[in-house]
Order: structure tokens, then C-alpha cells, then sequence
């Protein structure tokens, strides 16, 4: 074996086949969450009016809005020096000031909340009591959210998996029984998530161990300001994303009623949480590692490429299934109520594709602690966003929200390629994505057929997505030695 070749098993094989491993023990918390989307559409569409789905589109966006702002930072900064203070031997220190800064944002959040109250009720065209509801929900919500990367942090992926399928069962159940005995309407649903989220609290405190690294003391400068240098760029980078990609609830609530905005909820609730749920279960499982490897001064992109390509092998077919059978996965999957929100699908379908392509793209930043790069892209293409959103939906309507975030995040994708760090530029998969090209030849033929048959939709896509799938696997050469590919 040559030098060569004991280098690649090292530094790519190896710790692919240890992300691969960390990927089949998140992978059912994940797929349950991606069934868990995909179930909650039916069952709120039936329960809930067009304009009633539309308040909990907004309430949910309003949700994220200050999540982003005020808590998930925190958590993303906890995972990406967590090994770094751990390997110091300072992670109680580094734990204890991470809740201390988590707490004193929710109070500066209330504190903002209650002075600029109405300007919140009038902005985001949102009743008090959502708004009541929508702030009690956050403090479960962020504390969730850091413990969650601590879990990541310390490669627990079972102990995700099981606080990941309880949280979206309970949550399912709670809003249900709280939209069936009390009526409230989007509220009910807040109701449930709260109640669900604080017992999953109560859960991962105990699988974290968390416990016994608290000890609160006086916040250590050094710990405290690389934290914020990183953080707070993700918060605004997060921010633009939001403004690309659910401002335009509020857009469309504002130009053409909470109807319209219900419709644009339909269709972004059967796309972007149900394909990136699914999408993620690659990057949840390799980015905790590939940090590993670079503080070990591993070169991680031949790791990174090759992760992409698998993206593109999973995301290109299913998006491509669901822009072609938009109308029908409309019927099988949301109230009649709700159809017109098909015309929605292929947009928002491949603007998860590339904002998921993204999370490949644009690990450069964070791995070289420069993410103020990564937010300078990022509120470039979210001014870009919101200009396109409003112009668009102003004059096109429901079609003018697909565009606009088609073309955002497209645009965005586009940034973090031309943008590039030294030595973590990320490497283009041409031979997988080839493949994948030629392998849909056949199936675009296929499909064709199928079109002139009575076979049964949900027959037609598994054919589809099992003939291409096959298809790869055949084509692709097994007995081809790993390093050569």
C-alpha cells in the first residue's frame, strides 16, 4: 500500500465511514421528523380554515424570527468550540457562560418585546394573544436549541434521536387535543409545542449531563468574546436567509390577506422542513467531525466534495418528483381547501436544494472563524430577497413568492462558490453529479410512460425514485478501489 493511498484511507475513507456510522444512528430521528412534517399538513389543513393555517405560518415565522436573533446563535457558537474548550479543559466554564448569555438574551428579548409590542402587533399583523403565546414558547425553544448542539458537540446520536422522535410525537398529539377540546385556533398549536418542548427540556438535560459542568461564575472574557465574534454574523446571516425565505408570509398577508399567506404556509410546511429534514441527516452527522479534522490540520475538502456529491444523489431526484407531481401531492397530502398552494412547490422544492447546497459551500467560513464573510453574502442576498419578494408578490402574486425564492437562494448559492477561503475552497463533484445527470436520461423516459398510464401516483413515484436509484447502483462500478473514485 503506498504512502498515497494510507494518507487517503486516513484523512477521507476513514472518516466517512465514521460520519456514515454517526449518519444510520441520527438517521431515524430525522426520517421521523421528516414524517412528522409531513403528517402535521393533513392533519392542520383539515383542522384549521386557509386563514387560520395562515396565522400559524406567521406565528411560526415570527417564532424563527427571534429564535435567530436571540437564541440559536448561542447554540451554533456552543458547538463549534466545544471540542476546542473541551481539549483545554475548560468546558465548564465555556457550558456555564453559554446559559448565562442564553438567559440574558431571553430577558433582553422581553424587555424589547414589551416596549416595542405594538409596533409587533402591526408589523407582523399579529393578534396579542399570538404574540403572548409566541413569547412564553421561545424559553423552551432556546433552551432546546443549545442543548441540542451540545448534544451534536459531545456525538451523542442516539440520545438526539429518541428527544427528536418524542418532541415531534408529543407536539402532534398536545395541538391536536388543544385544537379539539379548547378551539384555539394557530394558538392551540403553540399551546401543544410548548408543553412537548419543555418536557423534551427536562429529557435532554439529563442525556447532556449538563448538570454537573454548571457552575455559574463571573462570564471569562476569553471565552466570552469569541462567542459573540462568531455568533452574532451567524444571527445576521440567519436573519437574511429568513428574510428570503419567510418574509414572504408576511408579504403576501399584507398584499393579498392571511388566505394567501396560508397557502404560501401549505406549500413551504410540504417542502423546506420535510427536504431539509431529510437533507440534513448528512450535515448533522459530518460537521461535528469535520471540525474534529480540521483542529487535528486534516485538509477536510476531498471530505466535503465527497459528501456533496451523496447530497446531490438524494435531493436532485426527490425535488424533481415533487415539482412534477406538485398538483397531486397537493390532493394526497392537504385539504381542497388548499390546492392552489401546488403552484408553489417546484420554487420552493429546489430553493431547499440550494439552500441546503449551501450548508456545504459555505462550511469554509465557519471552519476558518470568518463568518463575517459568510454574512456579508448572506445579507447581500437577503436585501436581494426581500426586494424580489416584494416587487413580485406585490404584482404576481402567489407565483411572484416562488421566483423571488428561487432566485434568492440560487443567488446565494452562487456567492459562496465565487467567495473562496485559501485551502478550504469547496471542491466541485463533477464526476458524481455526471452521474446523476445521466442516470435521469432513462427516467425522464419513464416517467413519460407512466403519463399515458392509470398507474396510481404514489405507485409512479416509488417506481421512479426505485428505477434511478437502481439505475446508480448498477452503473456505478463496485469493484472500484475508494481512493481512485
Amino acid at each position: 500500500m503506498t504512502q498515497q493511498v494510507r494518507k487517503y484511507i486516513k484523512e477521507v475513507a476513514m472518516p466517512i465511514k465514521a460520519i456514515f456510522k454517526d449518519m444510520l444512528k441520527y438517521a431515524p430521528s430525522k426520517l421521523f421528523g421528516l414524517l412528522g412534517n409531513a403528517v402535521i399538513v393533513p392533519i392542520y389543513t383539515n383542522l384549521l380554515s386557509p386563514s387560520q393555517y395562515g396565522e400559524y405560518a406567521v406565528s411560526l415565522a415570527v417564532l424563527s424570527f427571534l429564535c435567530i436573533l436571540f437564541s440559536d446563535w448561542v447554540g451554533l457558537s456552543g458547538l463549534r468550540f466545544f471540542r476546542q474548550h473541551e481539549l483545554c479543559d475548560k468546558i465548564t466554564n465555556y457550558l456555564s457562560t453559554l446559559f448565562i448569555i442564553l438567559g440574558s438574551n431571553l430577558c433582553v428579548m422581553f424587555i424589547l418585546a414589551f416596549i416595542f409590542r405594538n409596533k409587533f402587533y402591526s408589523y407582523f399583523s399579529i393578534q396579542p394573544k399570538l404574540f403572548l403565546f409566541i413569547l412564553i414558547l421561545i424559553i423552551p425553544v432556546a433552551l432546546r436549541a443549545l442543548l441540542f448542539q451540545v448534544l451534536r458537540a459531545q456525538i451523542k446520536p442516539g440520545a438526539f434521536t429518541i428527544s427528536t422522535i418524542l418532541n415531534q410525537i408529543m407536539t402532534i398529539v398536545f395541538s391536536v387535543l388543544i385544537i379539539k377540546i379548547f378551539n384555539f385556533g394557530a394558538a392551540s398549536i403553540l399551546i401543544g409545542m410548548a408543553i412537548s418542548i419543555t418536557i423534551i427540556d427536562i429529557v435532554l438535560i439529563f442525556q447532556s449531563d449538563v448538570l454537573k459542568y454548571l457552575k455559574f461564575k463571573k462570564p471569562n472574557k476569553e471565552i466570552v468574546k469569541p462567542i459573540f465574534i462568531y455568533g452574532i454574523p451567524i444571527a445576521v446571516a440567519s436573519i437574511s436567509l429568513w428574510a428570503i425565505n419567510q418574509s414572504n408570509k408576511f408579504i403576501t398577508s399584507h398584499y393579498h390577506g392571511l388566505k394567501e399567506a396560508g397557502l404560501v404556509g401549505v406549500a413551504y410546511n410540504m417542502t423546506f422542513p420535510i427536504l431539509m429534514t431529510l437533507f440534513a441527516i448528512i450535515t448533522i452527522a459530518a460537521y461535528p467531525r469535520i471540525i474534529n479534522l480540521y483542529e487535528e490540520k486534516i485538509d477536510v475538502r476531498p471530505v466535503i466534495s465527497k459528501l456533496t456529491g451523496y447530497f446531490l444523489l438524494v435531493a436532485i431526484p426527490i425535488a424533481l418528483v415533487m415539482s412534477i407531481y406538485a398538483p397531486d401531492l397537493i390532493v394526497l397530502f392537504a385539504n381542497s381547501k388548499y390546492q392552489n398552494a401546488y403552484s408553489l412547490l417546484p420554487y420552493f422544492a429546489f430553493s431547499a436544494v440550494f439552500l441546503s447546497l449551501t450548508e456545504y459551500t459555505s462550511m469554509q467560513y465557519h471552519l476558518a472563524n470568518k463568518t463575517y464573510i459568510l454574512t456579508t453574502l448572506k445579507v447581500i442576498s437577503g436585501i436581494t430577497g426581500l426586494v424580489l419578494n416584494i416587487i413580485l408578490i406585490k404584482n404576481m402574486g402567489l407565483i411572484g413568492v416562488g421566483i423571488a425564492t428561487l432566485i434568492s437562494n440560487i443567488f446565494y448559492f452562487v456567492l459562496t462558490i465565487v467567495v473562496q477561503i485559501k485551502d478550504l475552497e469547496w471542491k466541485v463533484p463533477y464526476k458524481k453529479i455526471i452521474h446523476i445527470t445521466l442516470c435521469l436520461i432513462p427516467i425522464a423516459f419513464l416517467w413519460m410512460f407512466f403519463k399515458q398510464t392509470s398507474l396510481y401516483v404514489g405507485y409512479q413515484i416509488i417506481l421512479l425514485l426505485f428505477f434511478y436509484y437502481g439505475l446508480f447502483y448498477i452503473t456505478t462500478r463496485r469493484k472500484k478501489i475508494l481512493w481512485m473514485e
